[in-house]
C-alpha cells in the first residue's frame, strides 16, 4: 500500500466515523431529535416507563462525557455504575434542565468529533491507561451507545404524543 492511499484510507475512516457520531444515515441525529422534542414534555413520566425523557437525554450526556474524558484524561475517574450513569430518580427534569443538557451533549460531542478528526489522533493505539481500548473503539461505543438512546428517546416521544 502507498502512502497516498494510507492517507487516503486514514481519512476515510475518519469521515465514516464521524458520520456515525453525528447520526443520521440510518439513524435519527440528535439535533432532528431534539429539535422536534417538546422541552415541557421532558419531566413527564410515561407509564410503564422507568425513567422520563430527559433522565435519558442526562444519561446519554453522562456516558458520552465520561468517554470522552477516559479518551484524553488518565487521571479520570468514571463514575460508579450504574448509579453514577443516570439523574436521581426523583430528578424527572424540566425544560431548563433539557436545554442546559442538550448544550452540555453537543458540546461533549463535538470535542469527541475534534479528537477522531484530528489526523495527530492514532485511532488504533491502546490507550495508555485503559485495558485494551482504542479511541477507535470508544468512538463507535459513543456512537452505538448514542443511536442506541436516540431510539429510545423517539419511542417516548411518540408514546407522550398519544397520551
Amino acid at each position: 500500500m502507498t502512502v497516498t492511499q494510507k492517507v487516503n484510507n486514514d481519512r476515510s475512516l475518519r469521515d465514516h466515523l464521524l458520520s456515525l457520531l453525528r447520526g443520521g444515515n440510518a439513524h435519527i441525529s440528535f439535533d432532528d431529535f431534539v429539535a422536534d422534542f417538546p422541552a415541557e414534555d421532558c419531566g413527564q413520566k410515561i407509564e410503564g416507563l422507568p425513567y422520563t425523557a430527559w433522565q435519558v437525554l442526562e444519561h446519554l450526556r453522562i456516558a458520552q462525557w465520561d468517554i470522552l474524558e477516559f479518551c484524553r484524561a488518565s487521571n479520570h475517574v468514571s463514575p460508579k455504575w450504574p448509579a453514577g450513569y443516570w439523574p436521581k430518580p426523583g430528578r424527572l427534569g424540566n425544560a431548563d434542565l433539557w436545554k442546559e443538557t442538550i448544550e452540555k451533549f453537543r458540546g461533549d460531542l463535538k470535542q469527541m468529533e475534534d479528537l477522531v478528526a484530528d489526523p495527530a489522533t492514532d485511532l488504533f493505539t491502546k490507550i495508555p491507561h485503559g485495558n485494551g481500548q482504542t479511541i477507535l473503539r470508544e468512538a463507535l461505543l459513543v456512537a452505538d451507545h448514542n443511536a442506541y438512546h436516540l431510539g429510545v428517546l423517539v419511542v417516548m416521544g411518540r408514546l407522550a404524543k398519544t397520551r
